[in-house]
């Protein structure tokens, strides 16, 4: 019987970084508000989970090249990150964004206010992930015009990976609408064990290393 490795991979992935948060969202008591604002708000989420799942889902992650190849495991890892990226980017906008539909403050007081409010260190957190991931998604578009090497890219792209993950997760937790100790204990696991993975397989290629095997 033929075993079907696309789908033993895609599966649990799927269950962790989208059936998961779905389920601690349904089940977490939050306070519901409009649809309009329900709905932006599960978007970032799952567009965040999905971000957390780009360590998984890149060549660093052998079962990901095992069940996918290589080839597709890029490939998917582009689109994924793709729609994470053109999600989140517009995050402070899609804040501000139900204000249209209300009275009171006006949307872009609103954004102004929420851009410049330099006392909150979730606030400044978002701001310097947000500008992380500019330059994170600028650098994937134009990588093949970048002057650096492959093991040079790979570097530079996990470096300013790591360094997103960790503002983006500490931003999250420290202000997100949803996110409780449930919400906030998986994605400090998720992005643990991403920002390890990693490491490690710079570690198994480190020039000291290669020159033990030479």
């Amino acid at each position: 019987m033929k075993t079907n490795h696309s789908r033993d991979f895609w599966v649990p992935a799927s269950l962790v970084f989208l059936g998961v948060p779905l389920l601690l969202w349904a089940t977490g008591g939050f306070p519901r508000r409009s649809l309009l604002k329900e709905s932006l708000s599960l978007l970032t989420l799952l567009a965040f989970s999905l971000m957390l799942g780009q360590f998984y889902l890149a060549r660093i992650n052998k079962g990901a090249v095992q069940a996918l190849k290589s080839g597709r495991v890029i490939r998917y890892h582009k689109i994924i990150g793709y729609i994470f990226v053109g999600v989140l980017l517009f995050h402070p906008f899609l804040i501000v964004l139900p204000r249209y539909f209300e009275s009171g403050i006006d949307p872009l007081e609103a954004f102004v206010t929420l851009i410049t409010t330099f006392d909150s260190t979730g606030v400044l957190l978002g701001m310097a992930a947000w500008c992380l991931m500019v330059i994170l998604g600028v650098t994937s578009l134009i990588r093949g015009r970048l002057p650096m090497e492959v093991q040079t890219w790979k570097i530079f792209h996990g470096v300013l990976s790591g360094l997103f993950v960790f503002l983006a997760t500490w931003h999250a937790i420290d202000l997100g609408r949803h996110t409780n100790v449930a919400v906030a204990s998986l994605f400090i696991l998720l992005a643990t064990g991403g920002v390890a993975l990693l490491l490690k397989s710079y570690l198994s290629h480190s020039p000291k290393k290669e020159q033990a095997h030479e």
